[in-house]
């Protein structure tokens, strides 16, 4: 199925002068000045912390120096009709602000598909990239969006994921996830030069039974000595990392820290979900 795209005005939901086959596709169509959030549904029309998405995507904005102009219960309802309409089992959106036009906003859909068992099961194999930085990264700006599909399309094909390197040494954060590493019988986080992205926020609400937190990001040459890791979005929630940089984490298998974190993400989630 193909993605549908609409400009939601301030008179109407319209139609977009393109055609994509995907988000990704989309993209390319979009302003690179803006600002812009993704997330999905789940039971059809119910989403995760769309306020905070919400609330993320006008600090964005602020941050890159206009503010935005919409009403919010518009845009939530609009982007429901497109859902219901689309005939999705559910949906991958990404909601976009143009810096030209603040006072509109590109809604984009495709069909949302989970992440696949084995990946959860088996987890995935990462690469690190010193050359990579975010001149602001506490924004989620569309800039980045155009840079990242580039850099994510030159990664090798059995790569899942880069991670940003800074200066220090210090891993940052995933071209679109946020990263952990359990190291010393601890979950530790950059806490600073990142994008605050929702499930990260939510990790880092759940994970105190399972295991205490510490705001420091970890140390690439700290990677043998990782016990643990893993990275998360808003679309995947937790997933697995067994290997970095070709080095194999919990000897190449998923831990069991992971697992408790992941499943206690789930039920967190079930219990946060609400209808748009």
């Amino acid at each position: 199925m193909p993605a549908i795209v609409k400009r939601l005005t301030a008179e109407a939901l319209v139609d977009v002068d393109y055609a994509a086959a995907s988000l990704d596709e989309a993209a390319e169509f979009e302003p690179r000045q803006g600002v812009y959030t993704v997330s999905n549904t789940t039971q059809r029309t119910r989403t995760l912390l769309l306020d905070a998405h919400l609330n993320r995507l006008e600090d964005s904005a602020r941050r890159e120096g206009f503010a935005l102009h919409y009403d919010r219960a518009r845009l939530k309802q609009a982007l429901c009709r497109m859902i219901e309409a689309s005939g999705y089992d559910n949906a991958r959106f990404r909601i976009s602000a143009p810096g030209d036009r603040p006072s509109e906003m590109l809604l984009s859909i495709e069909p949302y598909h989970p992440p696949a068992s084995a990946v959860i099961q088996r987890g995935v194999t990462c690469i690190t990239s010193a050359e990579i930085a975010r001149l602001n990264p506490a924004s989620k700006d569309s800039e980045w969006m155009h840079i990242r599909k580039q850099l994510a399309a030159d990664r090798p094909s059995d790569t899942y994921e880069t991670f940003i390197v800074d200066a220090r040494d210090h891993i940052l954060e995933g071209l679109s996830s946020n990263f952990f590493a359990i190291e010393n019988g601890e979950l530790r986080t950059a806490g600073a030069g990142i994008l605050a992205g929702i499930s990260r926020q939510i990790v880092m609400q759940i994970c105190a039974p399972v295991i205490s937190l510490r705001l420091a990001a970890p140390l690439r040459a700290r990677i043998p000595h990782f016990s643990e890791a893993f990275l998360t979005s808003s679309s995947r929630g937790i997933i697995p990392v067994v290997e970095i940089d070709g080095i194999a984490i919990s000897g190449g298998s998923v831990g069991d820290y992971t697992l408790q974190l992941r499943a206690a993400y789930e039920s967190w989630v079930a219990e946060h979900l609400e209808e748009l």
